[in-house]
């Protein structure tokens, strides 16, 4: 007899196709209107969250679903759950092979013995109709299905109609963009909380900065430096959703463009994050070299939609390396990279190098580590700041894609709906859950 599996709805079935597959048909999304003169990052109606959050609880079966389960950091994070979900945490795998998901679960279960009736969920990212049933069976969705400019719109369609909150892994500004403008109105309409970059993409920098902006007065003109060292290396995963973002160029300036029609204005305030030049910093002992990331992107948004980080904000971040020959050698293979990236064969035959799924091994991953060091000034005050941890990529990252779903689901949080940074949706209960799991936040000077 074929192995029983449970449905997105709830309900369970024996071991066919149409068993394991998530079908049936849900609500057409809908275009609404914008408000060009909303607050950003505005609460909701006092009680509305908790009353959402309890009714959510009674009506669907699952607290948290992980999508791509069965990916390197897919199956990390389903570790880092089976780990440290509290008791009574009502949580599945989801992804497109069902085979593949029940060896995972065989794994979780040889360490966890309670996992072997986790339940697991067939979907995929391209079905619409699977995506919408996926998303309306849990409260909060974290996916690792990348590259997620090509992967991951249906979903994020899906959670912002159906009010589930979603967290992801992203790091590529184009994606995040273009979700916002199609899908951010609605999720404030339903309140579903759409978090991305819930990993090394872009917490270290997002809340470290935000943690940094905590040690500073209030009501003064901010300046905010972030220098990031890191040992680590990457996954096919990673690699393949570098080098999609590299190849769309055009495309990445186009949704940036269409964002700043929508965004809402600042009265009153100014928000900056330019991207700087190459320096020797002092107050690292470092070259620093300008990172064009999505980190300086969302720190710069938590900015617009705090009063707390000031009047007058500016961050910008930076690669932080020891010796001038490596700061050129560095460059020049990131230039060569996305030059690279720009021709589809030579796009395709790097990611032929490493396959997706595959990354560091253990060994290696616990020889990594990653450090983030901040100087922040204003108000006559200057501090230096640093967040800091092992593996960033894989180890710490799983761990911070999880406590974002496990602070979405369960910690006490600002009403707010929406596509929402980590600093602004969670801020304080998830510093407080990283720091707990292991990662550093720490004052190491200030004057």
């Amino acid at each position: 007899m074929d192995e029983e599996v449970r449905r997105a709805d709830g309900a369970t079935g024996h071991g066919t196709d149409r068993d394991r597959d998530l079908s049936r048909d849900g609500d057409q999304d809908r275009e609404p209107g914008r408000d060009q003169d909303r607050e950003p990052g505005r609460d909701q109606e006092p009680g509305r969250d908790q009353d959402r959050e309890a009714g959510r609880r009674r009506e669907r079966p699952y607290d948290v679903v992980l999508f791509g389960a069965t990916g390197f950091v897919g199956a990390l994070t389903a570790e880092y759950l089976a780990a440290h979900a509290p008791a009574g945490c009502r949580w599945a795998l989801a992804g497109r092979d069902l085979g593949k998901l029940e060896r995972l679960r065989e794994r979780l279960t040889a360490l966890h013995p309670g996992c072997a009736s986790l339940p697991l969920l067939r979907a995929d990212a391209a079905d619409p109709t699977a995506v919408r049933e996926l998303a309306a069976s849990t409260r909060v969705l974290a996916t690792t299905v990348g590259p997620y400019v090509l992967y991951g719109a249906e979903l994020v369609a899906a959670c912002a109609a159906a009010g589930t909150d979603y967290v992801d892994l992203t790091g590529e500004p184009e994606f995040v963009d273009r979700m916002y403008v199609e899908h951010d109105a609605r999720a404030r309409e339903t309140g579903a909380r759409l978090v991305h970059a819930c990993g090394f993409d872009s917490i270290p920098a997002d809340l470290g900065a935000y943690f940094t902006v905590g040690q500073l007065p209030e009501g003064a003109a901010l300046r905010v430096d972030g220098f990031m060292r890191s040992n680590a290396t990457f996954s096919g995963g990673t690699l393949a959703s570098a080098l999609t973002a590299m190849g769309r160029g055009p495309q990445t300036l186009a949704a940036a463009r269409e964002r700043r029609l929508h965004e809402p204005r600042l009265p009153g305030r100014r928000v900056r994050g330019p991207l700087g030049a190459p320096r020797f910093s002092r107050e690292t002992g470092t070259w620093a070299l300008p990172l064009p990331t999505l980190d300086h992107r969302v720190v710069t948004r938590s900015a617009a939609a705090l009063e707390r980080y000031g009047p007058d904000f500016r961050y910008r971040q930076y690669a932080s390396v020891k010796h001038l020959p490596v700061a050129v050698g560095g460059a020049a293979a990131v230039g060569g990279a996305v030059a690279l990236a720009q021709l589809p064969a030579a796009r395709r035959w790097l990611m032929g190098r490493w396959e997706a799924g595959q990354g560091p091994d253990a060994e290696r991953r616990a020889r990594s580590w990653f450090t983030v060091r901040f100087v922040g000034e204003g108000g006559g005050r200057r501090v230096f700041t640093e967040v800091s941890g092992g593996d960033p990529g894989y180890g710490e990252t799983a761990k911070m894609l999880a406590e974002s779903a496990l602070c979405l689901a369960y910690d006490a949080l600002p009403d707010r709906a929406g596509q929402l940074t980590t600093a602004v949706a969670m801020g304080d209960a998830l510093l407080d859950r990283l720091q707990k799991a292991g990662i550093r936040f720490r004052v190491a000077s200030a004057r």
